[in-house]
């Protein structure tokens, strides 16, 4: 499909609006499925770094006997 100017293309023909909404909300969907992941994963070995320091303290206290 070729369109006469750029207007035209973003308009395509009164579709425009519904059509760059669906663009953008998968661009939206794709964007969430990719930092997501790793946002969590982030979130996990923070938590469990701290878990295991949290327990390399703890053995550290009962080995000194305080």
């Amino acid at each position: 499909m070729q369109f006469d100017s750029f207007a035209d293309a973003l308009e395509m023909a009164g579709h425009g609006p519904y059509v760059w909404s669906v663009y953008a909300v998968a661009l939206l969907v794709i964007v969430g499925l990719l930092v997501i992941p790793q946002v969590r994963k982030q979130r996990i070995m923070r938590d469990t770094l701290g878990q295991i320091k949290r327990r390399e303290r703890e053995e550290a206290e009962r080995a000194s006997g305080t």
